[in-house]
């Protein structure tokens, strides 16, 4: 009981964090004239979000590193026998890793020589996935990490030699998965702080109470980044935001080894990105025809005619419900 209330009132002191520093950033994001750059395709009502500041990330991923960093200082560097180090250092490394490529990226897209692209999609890939098979290693022979638990079975089940490309390949398809679902004011931080309260929640129950902190920590950020990112937003996460968001949610589900309830819980993410390859696989499948309206899949519902408010919404009901049974699942 005790970890729990702690974990909350840290999400609550990241919250309060977050927000306070928002303002701030916002005006020294003006300043450099970071806005973002909408696309032909996009909906003709994102118009209007030409040049809202984007590499917004940066508001949620400071205070995280700060908090997790001064909260287990002692066991970083070395000064107790607590096993906090490893465990804590490779979200928080993953997380800077993965946001410094989302700059690259963001950055590329609007002053760069890429404007309003961002880096080469092969290039953006082949980083990530180089960083996904390091990290992958790091989860699988320095921290050991359980290799997965599955509803039903109450016992590790072991997946050998298997592991390292399967982490890889699921830090990878998260990374871009949130990716997908940053395109509406408040989707993507809507989604992935509940995702990841649903993995903190997890790692509680199975007394992994440095991990919960760290997970509760980057929900109360979100919340705070969310207060500029609700319709109509103040601020985008960019691939800054994205981009670790994603990585750092797969990082979290593979320390828990509940892992395969991210088909669950990251139903959303899932989602958008299964529509955006059946989108592109049908286009040329037909020679020019398309499954969906638009893709991602959140496009497609707002041209049917749901608000940018409603789709939101709606999305984030399914992942809360989502949330709610894989967090049941996982202790079946």
């Amino acid at each position: 009981m005790r970890d729990t209330a702690l974990s909350l009132s840290l999400a609550g002191l990241a919250f309060v964090m977050t927000a306070i520093w928002g303002e701030p950033l916002l005006r020294i994001l003006r300043h450099f004239k970071i806005g973002k750059i909408i696309r032909v395709e996009e909906p003709g009502s994102h118009g209007v979000k030409m040049g809202t500041p984007t590499m917004g990330g940066i508001l949620f991923i400071l205070p995280v590193l700060l908090f997790s960093g001064l909260l287990n200082a002692a066991g970083l560097i070395g000064l107790t026998s607590s096993v906090v180090g490893p465990s804590i250092l490779l979200p928080m490394a993953v997380m800077v890793a993965y946001a410094i490529l989302g700059a690259v990226d963001d950055w590329e897209g609007i002053h760069g020589k890429r404007k309003g692209d961002g880096m080469r999609a092969r290039t953006k890939f082949l980083f990530q996935l180089i960083l996904a098979l390091v990290v992958a290693y790091v989860l699988k022979y320095v921290i050991d990490a359980p290799d997965m638990y599955l509803p039903g079975f109450f016992f590790e089940i072991e997946i050998g030699v298997w592991y390292v490309p399967i982490a890889a390949f699921i830090i990878v398809a998260e990374s871009n998965a949130m990716n997908f679902t940053d395109g509406l004011d408040g989707l993507a931080g809507l989604i992935a702080a509940t995702a990841i309260a649903a993995f903190g929640g997890i790692a509680l129950m199975q007394e992994q109470v440095y991990l919960a902190r760290f997970c509760f920590i980057l929900v109360g950020a979100l919340f705070g980044f969310l207060w500029f990112n609700v319709h109509p937003a103040q601020l985008f996460m960019g691939d800054t935001g994205s981009l670790p968001l994603g990585a750092v949610l797969a990082v979290v589900a593979l320390m828990t080894g509940q892992w395969p309830m991210l088909l669950v819980i990251g139903i959303i993410p899932l989602a958008e990105m299964v529509s955006d390859v059946i989108q592109i696989a049908y286009f040329k499948w037909t020679g020019g025809k398309r499954f969906f309206k638009m893709a991602p899949i959140h496009y497609h519902f707002e041209l049917l005619g749901w608000s940018e408010t409603q789709v939101v919404q709606r999305f984030w009901l399914i992942g809360l419900m989502a949330a709610l049974i894989g967090i049941g699942l996982s202790q079946v």
